[in-house]
């Protein structure tokens, strides 16, 4: 009984070195981990812009500065609602009034009104903009070119990227004579976007600029969207 009560412990102990412990990144026997961070890239047309027009007025008193500040950008508001700009579309951006403490204008009051305008057909932004400064607006800046579903222009790069991924993991398996077994884990390494063409405007000093304004031409030109993954792979005899 001595011997076997001995003996009992030892096999317990045998038993357990025979099982490996499982591998946590998921391989299985015999398997040859290959990790790839690869990038991809589409090229997608800006459907929407953003620009930021706005109004500064100077006047003898607070009340008088925020009074035709106040009258002019109501305009610039209206001359949107004309082009077909949603209400929802203008958002006020900053609004600022105070007193000058220097130069020409000292003692007197500048008020200012910022507003950001979406402009959901990108050809069209332009007009917007020749709208709103014939309207009145002296400040201008953007456009802003954007994508409205940067979701939708990632999932091509996302496909790039795993593609490219996949190829490397193939090269490997043919190099080192194995073959492709299955995938263990794709994760996100993020995304980014590439320089978006842009203009600013600054029509303070044009204070004797023509009563119409001509529109600026709008070059929506392409943005490049760029992901990243990191994808493991299995490979196997």
């Amino acid at each position: 009984m001595r011997y076997l009560a001995a003996a009992l412990p030892l096999a317990a102990l045998l038993a357990g070195c025979e099982r490996a412990p499982a591998d946590p990144r998921g391989l299985g026997r015999d398997e040859v981990l290959v990790q790839s961070l690869p990038t991809g890239r589409a090229d997608t047309r800006p459907d929407e812009a953003r620009f930021t027009p706005g109004v500064q007025t100077t006047d003898a008193t607070a009340a008088a500065a925020s009074a035709r500040n106040a009258e002019v950008i109501n305009r610039v508001v209206a001359a949107l609602r004309g082009l077909g700009v949603r209400p929802e579309d203008v958002q006020s951006r900053q609004v600022t009034l105070g007193r000058i403490d220097h130069g020409r204008d000292r003692g007197r009051f500048r008020a200012s009104n910022l507003i950001e305008v979406r402009v959901r057909d990108v050809d069209r932004v332009g007009e917007a903009i020749a709208a709103t400064t014939d309207a009145g607006a002296n400040v201008v800046s953007g456009p802003d070119l954007r994508i409205a579903d940067p979701n939708a222009a990632n999932r091509s790069a996302y496909a790039s990227a795993y593609r490219a991924a996949r190829a490397r993991a193939d090269a490997y398996a043919e190099a080192a004579g194995l073959r492709f077994a299955r995938v263990l884990a794709i994760r996100d390494a993020g995304e980014s976007g590439g320089p978006q063409p842009y203009y600013d405007l600054d029509m303070a000093a044009e204070a004797n600029m023509a009563p119409r304004i001509v529109a600026p031409p709008g070059r929506p030109g392409r943005t490049t969207r760029q992901v990243a993954v990191r994808v493991d792979f299995a490979l196997a005899e």
